[in-house]
């Protein structure tokens, strides 16, 4: 039985690794007799694997694509591949696949040999990626890797945390699910001590294993986590908080505001409302002007003495008495 099962994962090897192969090819390649061969690609069939035949002398044996996906059988060069290459679009923010690429690559090193873990490791010590536009928070794959396993075990997890301020705390928390933005990762879990839901930044997380033990899951904070996390991030952790009605449509307004930034809701075809947070409102109002299209303060009122404030700063700077044209600030706000 044994012979026949390795038989049967090098008869699957060699059907992945070329398009077509004939029947006696495939017996010489295996030395058995194309009899055998038969009965071989028979059994792979009750495996699920879809491999098509054509008849006659030009014929042969055909991996096809079925309904759904069978295992993989990977040389040694391509598993190093498929793990650079998940590590890259895990680390690097790829929008739709960052948080699939992650539990993928932490199945793919589940069952990597030392020598091929080696490997991956050293690619990914010595390469240096270059970033297109605002510098993304960097994030060991090796840690968003253990996050994944155990929110996929329902294993408590411990670790070293660093907040906004730079202090260290020891947290053990029931990890639920990873979310990922452009430029961070974050971890959503039930904070055990403190007994309620927190949102972590992955790069500011130090596990600190043994982890455990299992817990059954709870009911998320929310149906949506990517629209809970956006708001924690861009508004929860800032000490002064704003409701801006924006001159432009919520789909335009998505182009230039993500969701660490903010969390945005249509009005009409043309507005929508920015709720947002930062550390100061003098903080905000630059933050806003800089979005460059026109808006008005709906809350709270304080913020429209800042932005007056700096209104006259900009025109003394400037020698004049008159209120300064700025795309999309001064002039566009309304007291309410």
């Amino acid at each position: 039985m044994l012979e026949t099962s390795a038989r049967l994962l090098r008869l699957l090897s060699l059907l992945q690794a070329h398009r077509e192969w004939s029947g006696a090819d495939l017996a010489d390649r295996l030395g058995v007799t194309p009899r055998t061969v038969r009965r071989d690609v028979d059994r792979l069939r009750e495996l699920g694997y879809p491999v098509n035949a054509s008849p006659g002398t030009g014929g042969g044996y055909q991996l096809g694509a079925g309904a759904e996906l069978p295992p993989l059988l990977l040389d040694d060069e391509e598993a190093v591949a498929v793990a650079v290459g998940l590590r890259t679009a895990a680390g690097q923010g790829i929008e739709g696949i960052g948080e699939t690429s992650v539990r993928a690559l932490a199945k793919l090193e589940q069952v990597l040999p030392n020598r091929l873990r080696r490997r991956v490791s050293a690619l990914n010590a010595f390469t240096v990626p270059m970033l297109r536009g605002q510098q993304r928070s960097t994030v060991d794959p090796g840690v968003l890797t253990e996050l994944a396993n155990a929110c996929r075990d329902s294993e408590q997890l411990r670790f070293e945390y660093s907040d906004h301020g730079g202090a260290s705390t020891r947290r053990i928390v029931e990890p639920h699910r990873l979310v990922c933005t452009e430029r961070r990762w974050y971890l959503v879990a039930w904070d055990v001590e403190r007994g309620d839901w927190r949102t972590f930044r992955a790069d500011r997380i130090v596990p600190k294993p043994p982890h455990g033990p299992r817990f059954a899951p709870r009911t998320p904070p929310a149906d949506d986590l990517a629209a809970y996390v956006s708001k924690g991030v861009s508004i929860g952790a800032y000490a002064a908080h704003a409701v801006i009605l924006l001159h432009t449509s919520a789909e335009q307004a998505a182009g230039i505001i993500g969701p660490s930034d903010g969390v945005l809701e249509a009005v009409d075809d043309r507005r929508c409302l920015l709720r947002t947070g930062a550390a100061s409102l003098d903080v905000m109002v630059v933050h806003v002007m800089l979005l460059g299209v026109d808006f008005e303060v709906v809350e709270p009122p304080e913020l429209t003495g800042h932005v007056r404030t700096i209104r006259d700063r900009l025109s003394r700077a400037l020698g004049t008495e008159e209120p300064v044209e700025l795309e999309g600030s001064v002039n566009s706000v309304k007291e309410t």
